[in-house]
């Protein structure tokens, strides 16, 4: 079985080159030196006995020997006939690996294992990039250890540490007592029932004032946007249980709550979401009621499973507001690695436009991704050290995990699927761009021919 593969406008130029290689390689050559001595012995004689030699006239003016075109014309065969002449002579059943010599093929090997370490070299970090994405890493983790901490129920509300205070505050200070009142009043919904007892038909376990958000699919900040409209148009409430329950159920008493237009029932959606926000109670975590789902695992003393320590973390204050505080650190290390990249583009020549760090495409920015894997892998491992020495769910930095998630996957993928697909492009751009030099001399020397036959 042949080692290389080729297509089938390759095999044709390989059929042919090997065609022509056996022709040039029968053709036995007379000694150029003895011959050119007969020739010029030859027209010395010629000239002396007074004949004028074929294929040359004297100038009259200068009396130098200028050559004549010979007379007639010279046929080019085309592709088809010079494939279908190397079929006849046999060359089908050459490779084009048989016009090389074995070293040859090992030098030919050697030129493409350089370019594939060229390629890797493009791709590959340096110490700078490492410093780079580890600071950005760490940067990372001290602003999630320090500024935003683990949050507290305390007698003056939820505590954390100094950046999160401060968002917390921003947000639920973001509307007066009385907006929240005109929000609440214009964004009534059938999926708010807080408590069974009056409200619901088939029981919602767990359903209280401080969880139903948690467990009504329509209050969380992402899937609310799907679930939450679509109860809204068909009046029902779509929850899972403390015990990991679907239940879609119509409220009774919210039956007034429907609306009819998609329009309507997306900005009650998200006006609803808007006063729900800003009360101590808050809004889940994006995604964070799918976790009610997972009724498996046995987590602490208690041998707790992971829905459990989820709806616990939620009723502890691990709510929307503590999640945009989270995000700020997995902000900073983007915008650090970003900037830093930038900066290295421009010290290197790069305009402003090129060496721009917005794109994590591996065409345009080489290293970029992988210099963000690092950064959120860093900062994704010390978290783990920190929810490890604390022994608190709590402290887990929600947004960083998913980061994480995010450009491992996008590592994976590019390690395993797209890097050796898009370094075989890389190679083969390299080889064409030669035969294109290569095509553009022959089809130089043949122009030139056909301009000396069409001046005969």
């Amino acid at each position: 079985m042949n080692r290389y593969s080729y297509t089938d406008s390759e095999k044709e130029i390989n059929i042919v080159l090997a065609s022509q290689d056996e022709q040039l390689k029968s053709i036995s050559m007379p000694d150029s030196r003895r011959t050119e001595e007969r020739i010029t012995s030859s027209e010395a004689l010629l000239g002396s006995l007074g004949y004028d030699l074929p294929g040359s006239i004297t100038n009259p003016k200068s009396g130098s020997i200028v050559k004549q075109t010979l007379q007639g014309s010279m046929p080019i065969p085309s592709w088809e006939e010079v494939l279908e002449d190397a079929l006849q002579n046999g060359a089908g059943r050459l490779e084009l690996q048989d016009l090389f010599t074995e070293e040859e093929l090992q030098e030919n090997s050697e030129a493409i294992r350089l370019l594939n370490e060229e390629y890797n070299q493009i791709h590959r970090l340096d110490e700078i990039d490492m410093t780079i994405a580890a600071v950005a890493g760490l940067l990372s983790a001290a602003v999630d250890i320090l500024l935003v901490g683990i949050p507290q129920k305390g007698s003056e509300g939820m505590k954390a540490a100094p950046l999160s205070d401060y968002v917390r505050r921003h947000i639920e200070n973001a509307l007066t007592p009385e907006q929240v009142k005109r929000l609440e009043k214009a964004a009534k919904v059938p999926y708010d029932a807080p408590v069974n007892k009056g409200f619901t038909r088939t029981q919602v376990e767990g359903l209280c004032p401080g969880m139903h958000r948690l467990y009504s699919l329509g209050h969380d900040p992402l899937l609310g946007f799907v679930v939450g409209v679509s109860d809204i148009l068909t009046g029902c409430m779509t929850t899972i249980d403390k015990d990991g329950r679907i239940v879609v159920q119509t409220i009774e008493r919210y039956a007034s709550n429907v609306e009819a237009s998609v329009v309507k029932a997306l900005i009650k959606q998200i006006t609803h979401l808007f006063s729900d926000l800003t009360t101590p109670a808050g809004l889940p975590v994006p995604c964070m009621a799918l976790f009610s789902l997972m009724q498996f695992g046995s987590i602490g003393d208690e041998d707790a499973v992971i829905a459990d320590v989820v709806q616990g973390m939620y009723w502890e204050g691990y709510d929307f507001a503590h999640f945009c505080s989270m995000s700020i650190p997995v902000a900073v290390s983007e915008i650090f690695v970003r900037f830093a990249y930038t900066l290295r583009r421009l010290s290197e020549g790069a305009s402003l436009k090129d060496a721009a760090a917005l794109s994590v495409n591996r065409e345009k920015n080489p290293k970029l991704a992988t210099m963000l894997f690092i950064a959120h892998t860093s900062a994704a491992a010390i978290n783990a050290g920190k929810v490890y020495f604390k022994k608190n769910p709590l402290a887990i930095n929600y947004p960083q995990w998913v980061a994480f998630a995010r450009y491992s996957y996008q590592q994976f993928k590019w390690i395993v699927l797209e890097k050796p697909d898009m370094r075989d492009k890389y190679v083969r751009g390299i080889i064409n761009d030669e035969f294109s030099t290569v095509y553009d001399e022959i089809d130089g020397i043949l122009g030139g021919f056909d301009r000396e036959i069409a001046a005969v």
